[in-house]
Formats: structure tokens, sequence, C-alpha cells
């Protein structure tokens, strides 16, 4: 008998065994290995940031608010994160006097005024968001902002009360967002990180809570004014969110903007996938038909895979990939520059990576702006934020912003914004 011959076969069986075996045990390895990284994030945030009970949430600051909100932003959820933002400005657009507003001003009459508006908007939000609430291009950023918006509150068309909603939106979104289509919900921290820094942003743009119930006596954290400002802007949309053709000019311009890099071939289902998105109220505000059922089938399903293979099966964000919308090293002088954009290519410097990398050559293919094409109407040489604004507005508002910015910083110095009533 030639037992050198069964000898190979054993070891051939052997082997295509072993190899088996070590294949199947690391897919339970690299399934605990994903979900100890995911879930050791989370435990060194509430370990970093002592708050452990409803009571020590009371104290939380403004600085540790800001960088709880920053992790959420750039590392545990991006990309939900921004959209629940983008349609947090959107969802504005559905109350008939903002969205009145705005085409009455001709923000909305073109795509590029549109364009141009949005990338406004964003840069302005992106300063003090990005940037501590103590620095000064935080503040900058704030005082600008209230400058723009100063000369129709004065007037009266803009309405106190939009101004709250406004806030609110910015406030709720991103928690109403994370924790419908994240692979997890935010925690009370989380939550109370969130209130506890845009009630601070309100404070800075000297927005009135005398709406909410706690106005006068005091807030007790973050999570208290997330409570009565979701109760009333609930009632608020339920009572002004009504059709009008202003909301639907300013819902058009602005889907346009949303799906700026989806081929044309894709748009109708882009915009199938917006609607979806909407929800019931703002989508009939805006006067849009709701989605079939099929579409929403489809989209619910996406989102609930999306949801498992980010918690069961993606890595963990690293630090080296931390999503930065705009440059912020705090020595840096203006000009800034958008890092991350979307739509049309504003204030974005025209690198060679930005013009000719992997992004850049589909934009090519799809015939869209890149960074350094047409000067005058992109700016590609960055912005500086106290001229950011629609062009009627550039060197003007200088005074204000400076008055506003001594303001800030005797004002918002990181500290608890719980303890005085407003």
């Amino acid at each position: 008998m030639d037992f050198t011959h069964l000898l190979q076969e054993g070891r051939n069986l052997f082997l295509a065994l072993d190899h088996r075996v070590v294949g199947v045990s690391l897919v339970p390895a690299y399934l605990l290995l994903v979900y100890t990284l995911r879930y050791r994030r989370v435990q060194q945030m509430h370990e970093e940031f002592k708050y452990p009970t409803r009571e020590s949430l009371a104290k939380m600051t403004d600085d540790d608010a800001w960088k709880i909100q920053l992790k959420l932003g750039q590392l545990e959820f991006p990309f939900t994160y921004l959209k629940a933002l983008q349609f947090a400005l959107f969802k504005t657009y559905g109350i008939p006097t903002i969205s009145g507003l705005l085409v009455k001003t001709s923000e909305f009459s073109r795509p590029q005024t549109a364009m141009k508006r949005y990338a406004d908007t964003s840069v302005l939000i992106g300063e003090f968001v990005a940037n501590p609430p103590s620095s000064p291009r935080s503040r900058e950023g704030i005082a600008r902002m209230n400058y723009l918006h100063s000369v129709y509150r004065k007037s009266g068309k803009i309405l106190e009360d939009d101004m709250l909603y406004t806030l609110s939106l910015f406030a709720l979104e991103p928690i109403r967002w994370i924790n419908r289509y994240e692979w997890r919900g935010l925690s009370d921290l989380e939550t109370c990180a969130l209130g506890t820094f845009w009630k601070s942003v309100g404070d800075a743009m000297e927005i009135s809570y005398e709406r909410l119930p706690s106005s006068e006596t005091g807030f007790r954290d973050g999570l208290e004014w997330l409570d009565e400002i979701r109760a009333w802007s609930e009632a608020y949309e339920k009572e002004h969110m009504l059709p009008h053709r202003d909301n639907n000019q300013t819902a058009e311009e602005t889907v346009e903007i949303l799906l700026w890099t989806v081929p044309r071939i894709l748009r109708p289902l882009g915009r199938k996938m917006v609607y979806f998105l909407m929800g019931d109220r703002l989508r009939t505000a805006m006067m849009y038909d709701p989605p079939g059922w099929l579409y929403r089938f489809v989209f619910s399903n996406i989102f609930a895979i999306r949801k498992l293979v980010l918690r069961y099966l993606a890595l963990t964000r690293p630090e080296c990939l931390r999503v930065r919308r705009i440059t912020t090293d705090p020595a840096e002088k203006s000009p800034h520059f958008v890092l991350s954009w979307e739509g049309a290519p504003f204030y974005v410097k025209p690198t060679l990576w930005n013009r000719w990398g992997p992004s850049a050559r589909i934009k090519r293919l799809l015939q869209l702006p890149l960074p350094g094409d047409e000067d005058e109407t992109y700016f590609p040489g960055g912005y500086y934020t106290p001229d950011v604004g629609p062009r009627a507005f550039v060197g003007k508002g200088g005074e204000y912003v400076e008055q506003t910015t001594a303001r800030l910083k005797a004002e918002r110095k990181g500290q608890c914004p719980f303890g005085v009533a407003r």
C-alpha cells in the first residue's frame, strides 16, 4: 500500500480544514473588533466629559458642549449630521413668512444667487460650529450673521418667532436624524450637549426665549431647553407651515443644490428621495406629491441596511479622517477656505487635488464647475467673514460686527449658559 500518497492526501485535507477554521474564526473576531471600537468611542466620550447624572448635566459648559457636538459632526456621524443641518435650513422654507422674504429679496430668483446664499449660510454657520465658542472666529461668524439679520429684524420683515423656529430646527434636526437613521441613538450626554450648544448660540444671536415656559425662571439644562423648544416648535409648525407658492419656489432652487452632483438621468430618483425625507407636513407646505409606496419601501430599506452595515461591519472613522468642512487653524488669518463643499465650489482653493483628484474628474464628466473656474463667480481666493453675504452687503456692517464681537467677547467665554434667564 502506498502510505506516502495517503499521508499527502491527509496533509492536504488538514491544511484545507485549517484554512477554513481560520477563516471562520476571523469573522466573529472582526465583528467583535467593530463592536469594541464603535462603543469604545462612546465610552471614551463619557469618560472625558464627566457629567454622569442629570444634576451634573445642568453644569455642562459651552466649551464642553461644543467639543461634543464637534465629535458628533466630524467623527461619529459626519454624513447624517451635515444632512440634518441642511434639512434644518431647508425646512424653514416651509414657513411662508420666511420663504416670502427670500423671494422678495431675490435670494432665490436665480440658481446662482440661491447657490451663493447657501454657500454663505454654510460658511457662517461653519465658523461658529467648527471653532470654539470663545474664539475670535466664532464670535466674528455670529456677529456677521447677526448683522445680516439685523436690517430685517428691525423692520419687522424677519419675525422673532421665525428666528426662534429656525434655531429650534438646528438644535432638533440633528437629534432626529441621528436617532432615526444612524447605527445608534444619542446618549443623554450628547443630546444635552446639542441643547446646551445651540441655546448658547441663541443667546449670542439675541433670540428671545419668552415663548418657552421656563424663560423667566431659567432652564434646568440642555435637555429641558430641548424639550420646551421642541414642544413650541411643533406647535408653531402646525399653525404656520402651510402651502404657498413662495415655499415651492425656494424649495425648487434648494433641491437643485442638494442634487447638484447627481447625474441628470438620476435626478428624478434623487427628487423622490428628497420628498421621502421631507415628511408629510413639509412636503405638503412645499406643494410636492408624496412618493409612491415602492419608493418609500426602497428608501426605507436603504437606510435600514446602511444602519446595520455601520453597526456590525464598518470600522470607526479614525482621527486622521476627521471631516473638516472649512479651514480652522486658530492662528489663520483671513481669507478662509471651504474644504468640503455641497453644490457649486464657492470659496474653494483651486489646488491640484481639487481640480484633478478623483472627485474633480467625476465633476468634469458631469460638466460641473471646479475650484478656479469663473473666479468672479465662485471666489477661489476664499472668504473674509465680515464680507460674507449678498453682494449688496459687501463692505458694510463693519462697525456693527466690531460692536457685536466685543459684546460676545465679554459674554461668551465658554461658560455654562444656564443660570441666567432670557
